[in-house]
């Protein structure tokens, strides 16, 4: 099988639900051909099921240096600050995916993310106890 068919089948079993056999056809595929998209792939599996974030990110980093202009790679990216629990980052990078296309999977995660409301005192903190409780005291009565 060539680089491309390898890396067509790790797309379809991600599109499966099923990473971890993805991600053997990711690791074939990168051994024969070192594409960024290959490479963004690979970096989120093994960021995913491996659980070596640190690697993962470099793989999905370097795939952005080589083809900035993909929002893919920006996707995948966010999915590995999701396991890693950087959230900001996370919500940060998919935005910055946006800016380079109109991508359904990167609106879909953003939706299911959502957004924080302003806090209802701005000049102080978010998690000051005013701005906290007086929050969840409107968004009970529906007052926000």
């Amino acid at each position: 099988m060539t680089a491309d068919e390898l890396f067509e089948k790790g797309t379809a079993l991600l599109d499966d639900n099923n990473p971890l056999a993805a991600l053997a056809f990711f690791e074939k595929a990168y051994t024969l051909k070192k594409t960024p998209s290959i490479q963004s792939f690979l970096g989120m599996c093994i960021a995913l099921e491996r659980g070596k974030v640190t690697y993962g990110l470099m793989l999905c980093n370097e795939a952005i240096l080589r083809d900035p202009g993909n929002p893919v790679h920006y996707l995948n990216l966010g999915r590995i600050y999701l396991k890693a629990g950087k959230r900001v980052d996370a919500i940060e990078t998919f935005r910055k995916g946006l800016s380079f296309g109109d991508n359904q999977k990167i609106k879909q995660i953003l939706e299911d993310l959502g957004t924080r409301k302003k806090p209802v005192f701005p000049f102080l903190p978010r998690r000051n106890l005013l701005n906290k409780y007086t929050g969840l005291m409107m968004h009970r009565l529906k007052l926000r």
